[in-house]
């Protein structure tokens, strides 16, 4: 059984559809433990599904590193096989990535590599291309910048603003995190191998 930390920054919508996906009992993987850089409401979520929960507090960049050694600090007690980001919103330093990659995964609300970082919605919309997507990657250094797992298009539709587009990118990148979870359970998906090529 392939065990799993999740880190949030938010509401925890892709959490709460991974929570959802771990309680079938024919799920190859149970999240045990759920990280924010805040009190974020998405820690709700681990509290209904009986998931113990830790905070470390986001102090600024001038203290990104000793963040990340807490960081590291926390996931170490765990020890989880898998730790996904998402919607965590900092780059982890790179004592974290390096702790852990390529057993670090992260979610996009675009098809990487288009539109990398935190507005990629709103600059998808900006370009006025005719479809961005959402993609699950192996965290690296760079932003939003490591090996592809998962992928998918979502067109743009006339009117769409920001908030509507999101809408509809958001169950595409939960079901392609749940899939890559599964994945990477079973063995059909190896991260070192994905990582490397």
């Amino acid at each position: 059984m392939l065990t799993v930390a999740v880190l949030i920054s938010g509401a925890g919508s892709n959490l709460r559809a991974l929570l959802e996906a771990a309680a079938d009992p024919g799920y190859p993987a149970r999240v045990i433990v759920v990280g924010s850089d805040r009190e974020a409401s998405g820690l709700a979520h681990a509290e209904e599904f009986g998931i113990p929960s830790f905070v470390v507090p986001w102090r600024g960049a001038a203290e990104r590193e000793a963040w990340g050694d807490e960081l590291n600090a926390q996931l170490a007690v765990w020890q989880p096989d898998l730790v996904v980001l998402s919607g965590l919103m900092r780059l982890v330093p790179p004592a974290v990535v390096a702790a852990w990659s390529p057993h670090l995964v992260n979610t996009h609300p675009a098809y990487l590599p288009e539109f990398p970082g935190a507005h990629a919605v709103r600059d998808a919309l900006a370009a006025g291309v005719p479809q961005t997507g959402a993609s699950v990657i192996v965290v690296d250094d760079g932003v939003d910048s490591g090996p592809l797992l998962a992928q998918e298009r979502v067109p743009i539709e006339p009117g769409d603003d920001e908030t509507r587009l999101h809408d509809r990118i958001k169950p595409v990148e939960r079901r392609l995190l749940i899939d890559v979870v599964r994945r990477i359970a079973t063995g059909e998906l190896d991260l070192t191998a994905a990582a490397a090529s």
